[in-house]
């Protein structure tokens, strides 16, 4: 007797494909959260989009928009788009990229609708160019994170690197009037906290997310200090760096909307636009893309055909911090020309969410960073709508996202397979 004739790819389908609830289980939340504030709070009147400001080369008109049809009709969209969702994961198919995308710009824009009602102004170009300014840090932070994890080494000091940036960018620049200079200080200062981590993460083999941790805390302490007995007693000779200017460029900075936040922008943020580009393209065309996320996935196998693995880590963990000082210098030749007492606020470990949340992809860790920035601006608009939630949950508002989005949103992505393991070369 003959065993029945076995389908081995038919077999093979049956043991890897799982169903992943993640996704849906996060927007069905965020829908009953939306509907339970929708119904317990309605809206009234009418809530106003403002598209342009008074310095806006081409003036269009103000979008009113009837509260509580367009609040309810975004939210059955939102009920569609994740019933689509579980769909999908019955189904055993991966939800595509642009759902979710849909479903965060549709419950946010309900969102500001309810928040504007009774003829509430919500600025547009506005909020979203302090969005913007308010993810520059975190851009940077979060391409310091990609490219030290793509091959390897788990970046968990970039919260230092961003703290000693913008120390050094603020005393070099004051010391020599031009933020250039205070610039290339910041690359400095990023690259000496990465060479640290470098050093001992790969060199001495030491754990990566403790030396990450103490690094954060040795540069708290030592920013902190030298603040106090530096810069606090010479605020004008060492503590005042000349900001970057802002430029406008021609014809770009006029398109409606979109121009003034784009494209009327100080260096940082043109260099941050370059900077992407470079990383998102080297990252996967390039000879060094290649060996970085060789060494980050399978660092045996690179070894075997010649690259050597830990010095390709040493010097990418050092571009990484290089990047993440850029960042830091957005606080001192920006946002404020003075240094205070750890001013970057965590926002180092909400560029490492970026990370997880971009699944080590450069542009998606990118458009995480804007997200995380969009929320933390979005508590300044809550608060100038005069909407009746509580302050404290607009102060919590960053960090809520950030953990439903790594959470949820995240989906299925994996690390690099070597990261965080040290390679020893047998």
């Amino acid at each position: 007797m003959t065993a029945p004739a076995i389908d081995v790819k038919e077999l093979q389908l049956d043991v890897v494909r799982t169903r992943h609830f993640k996704l849906p289980i996060t927007l069905s939340i965020v829908d009953v959260l939306l509907g339970l504030l929708f119904l317990l709070s309605p809206v009234t009147g009418d809530s106003v989009f403002r598209l342009s400001d008074s310095g806006s080369a081409i003036a269009l008109a103000d979008v009113h928009v009837p509260s509580a049809p367009t609040v309810w009709i975004s939210w059955a969209l939102l009920v569609v788009l994740t019933a689509w969702t579980w769909l999908d994961a019955v189904a055993y198919r991966r939800t595509r990229l642009w759902l979710p995308i849909v479903f965060a710009v549709l419950a946010m824009f309900a969102f500001l609708t309810w928040a504007a009602q009774d003829g509430g102004v919500v600025p547009v170009a506005g909020t979203l160019a302090g969005a913007l300014s308010l993810s520059v840090p975190l851009v940077y932070g979060a391409l310091a994170g990609v490219i030290g994890e793509r091959g390897g080494v788990v970046n968990i000091a970039i919260e230092g690197q961003l703290l000693l940036g913008a120390f050094s960018a603020v005393l070099l620049a004051s010391m020599t009037g031009s933020p250039y200079v205070g610039l290339i200080g910041a690359v400095i200062g990023g690259v000496l906290v990465a060479f640290v981590l470098a050093a001992f993460a790969i060199r001495y083999l030491v754990d990566q997310i403790i030396v990450g941790v103490v690094l954060n805390v040795l540069v708290s302490g030592l920013t902190g200090f030298l603040y106090g007995a530096l810069l606090a007693p010479a605020q004008q000779t060492l503590n005042s760096a000349p900001t970057f200017p802002k430029w406008k460029i021609p014809l770009l900075g006029d398109i409606p909307v979109i121009g003034p936040v784009f494209f009327h922008q100080p260096f940082i943020v043109y260099l941050m636009y370059v900077v992407v580009a470079v990383v998102a393209w080297g990252m996967y065309r390039t000879r060094w893309g290649l060996r970085l996320r060789a060494v980050g996935e399978h660092p045996k196998a690179a070894d075997t055909v010649g690259i050597k693995v830990n010095p390709t880590r040493f010097w990418n963990v050092l571009l990484a911090g290089g990047i993440a000082g850029i960042g830091g210098a957005y606080f001192t030749l920006v946002s404020v020309p003075h240094f205070t007492k750890d001013m970057t606020a965590g926002l180092g470990f909400i560029a490492l969410a970026a990370v997880i949340f971009g699944g080590w992809d450069p542009i998606r860790a990118t458009l995480a960073a804007l997200l995380f920035g969009f929320a933390t601006n979005l508590q300044n608009l809550l608060t100038v709508l005069k909407t009746p939630i509580p302050s404290e949950f607009m102060l919590m508002l960053p960090y809520i996202v950030t953990i439903l989005a790594v959470a949820g949103f995240a989906g299925q992505i994996k690390a690099p397979a070597a990261d965080g393991k040290p390679y020893i070369k047998g």
